[in-house]
């Protein structure tokens, strides 16, 4: 049994999800999948975080010992392998004198011994080594939150003083109140009342979506504040400001808000998985695709964004040039992956004359209820040489997933 299904064996006894352990060790759930499928190996100190967790040691982890004995129960002995492995040394160091002399079985048993002493406190200093380290981290981590906090409330502190002294409004503010997916538009509403306030001034809102400001038209209430509707094309960047015109018909502009990702995150959620794919050079500087299957995960939104994923299409592109299209297939034997998944498969892949200014990309085609289409990508593989490359540890950033329009990339 592999470390890979060792680390499956005990999470599972533990009811833990592969994200819900990754959450616990401070790592991403697909490290966790790594790992499971053998594809990569823990880091030192990650190992010994779940030995911890699982309560094994870390030699049954590794496959070196049969007997899964947790950490808090080991008594400082070496376990039936470390003797044997100590026993072995000591035979060779023997055996590599130039004229053996014969030993009384007494000195034999005081190396052994020694031998035995040494390991034993190095393993016990590397313990101790291992919770110091521990504690300074989070020591460097508490002092680190703490300086940051201070930093953050001077700089909101000076910002709202240089906000206050520059301001042409006296209080204003904006609200966010409807997103029609149907027409691709966001409505706000949006007041402002004048710092200075002079008979026969009047005001407009300006809202800029991407394509430059459009111009709304303000109604003056009591208490001489200017309020409006503002409908506008529905973009991940969106700025709200007012302008008061003065009765000599000169106008002064302040910004009220910014609105950020309103378009992206009314998109469904699609997730992308080609990190278990393999990557194998061949002669004449080819590379050669192997362990083919793609897995992507679907989560709608909810709420005045309820898009749903209508149709899927995944590929392998190079440079943003497609490839290959994979097909829908079942999830093959022995895939371990959570239950959300569908799975994907490619046909036979080899490409030619890469160069380290190339980039692989497994990346899908979405089209949600509203015909709305958009690129979800993993991110992609790196060419590191013309002729070797490495597949780099694949990550799934928390936003900037979406090309919100499929036209940088070749089909």
């Amino acid at each position: 049994m592999g470390i890979g299904q060792r680390i499956t064996q005990k999470r599972k006894e533990l009811g833990l999800s592969q994200e819900a352990l990754g959450e616990q060790l401070g790592v991403s759930r697909q490290s966790i999948y790594k790992w499971e499928s053998d594809t990569a190996l823990p880091e030192i100190e990650k190992l010994i975080t779940l030995s911890r967790l699982f309560g094994v040691s870390v030699g049954w982890l590794l496959g070196v010992e049969e007997d899964a004995v947790p950490p808090s129960e080991a008594s400082g002995e070496l376990t039936e392998t470390q003797l044997k492995m100590v026993e072995e040394i000591t035979a060779r160091y023997l055996a590599a004198q130039p004229k053996p002399r014969r030993r009384s079985s007494t000195a034999l048993v005081i190396l052994v011994i020694v031998l035995l002493a040494t390991v034993v406190r190095l393993f016990n200093r590397l313990d101790d080594l291992d919770i110091q380290y521990s504690n300074l981290q989070n020591s460097v981590s508490s002092v680190t939150h703490t300086v940051d906090a201070q930093i953050n409330n001077i700089t909101d502190q000076v910002e709202e003083i240089l906000k206050s002294q520059n301001a042409l409004t006296a209080e204003y503010g904006t609200e966010l109140i409807a997103r029609d997916l149907t027409r691709s538009t966001a409505t706000f509403t949006a007041r402002a009342v004048p710092k200075t306030f002079a008979e026969g001034m009047r005001a407009v809102f300006l809202a800029d979506s991407g394509d430059g400001p459009a111009e709304f038209p303000a109604e003056l209430f009591p208490g001489q504040t200017f309020t409006g509707e503002l409908t506008v094309p529905l973009t991940d960047a969106i700025s709200l400001s007012v302008v008061f015109i003065n009765p000599d018909g000169t106008r002064q502009t302040q910004l009220l808000d910014t609105y950020s990702y309103l378009y992206s995150e009314t998109l469904p959620e699609v997730d992308v998985d080609g990190f278990h794919l393999i990557l194998e050079e061949v002669p004449d500087g080819r590379l050669e695709l192997h362990n083919r299957y793609i897995t992507i995960r679907k989560e709608n939104p909810i709420g005045d964004h309820a898009a749903q994923a209508t149709d899927v299409q995944v590929g392998f592109f190079r440079n943003q040039k497609l490839v290959s299209w994979a097909i829908p297939c079942e999830k093959p034997e022995n895939f371990d992956a959570p239950a959300d998944r569908s799975f994907y498969l490619l046909p036979d892949v080899t490409l030619e004359n890469l160069t380290s200014a190339d980039k692989l990309y497994i990346a899908a085609l979405v089209t949600d209820n509203y015909g709305r289409q958009f690129m979800v990508s993993d991110i992609p593989y790196v060419v590191q040489s013309e002729t070797s490359y490495d597949t780099p540890y694949i990550t799934y950033p928390s936003d900037g997933r979406y090309d919100s329009s499929p036209a940088n990339w070749e089909f």
